[in-house]
């Protein structure tokens, strides 16, 4: 569970921000072997560049615009998020390293917005958070 809970909140920190970043910022600390960047898609690759850890659209600015993927290193779908401007924007489900759902909720330019489900590793329900009357701006995951 420990470990779990570790990965899901690097993984959320290092990929799933709402700040604009451009693909140069993006590249801080990464080797640049692992990075490509073809036709306004943006592709970070694992060590050994046999597998993909993350890939989005950018806009010609090369800030995030539309949907992002972050994949385990077995190639499974662990966060999906929608970017517009560099902002988190709509739909957002984030996933336990075992598959199950962590959290799914919903964004309004880079806000937390509506009710955001949480659950166990096993897929119990274990609370709402109600961003409804107070949207929360999300500058950083941390």
């Amino acid at each position: 569970m420990k470990l779990t809970v570790i990965f899901c909140l690097l993984l959320i920190a290092t990929a799933c921000n709402n700040e604009p970043k451009k693909i140069e910022e993006q590249k801080k600390g990464v080797p640049e072997n692992l990075i490509e960047y073809k036709n306004g898609i943006y592709t970070e690759y694992y060590p050994g560049r046999k597998k993909v850890k993350m890939t989005g659209a950018q806009d010609n600015k090369k800030v995030r615009n539309g949907k992002w993927v972050y994949l385990s290193e077995k190639g499974e779908e662990m966060c999906v998020s929608f970017y517009e401007k560099g902002m988190l924007e709509g739909h957002m489900i984030v996933k336990h390293p075992n598959g199950t759902i962590n959290y799914v909720g919903e964004f309004l330019h880079g806000d937390q917005i509506g009710v955001w489900k949480f659950y166990n590793d096993q897929g119990k329900l274990i609370r709402e958070e109600d961003y409804s009357q107070t949207p929360v701006k999300v500058t950083n995951f941390k």
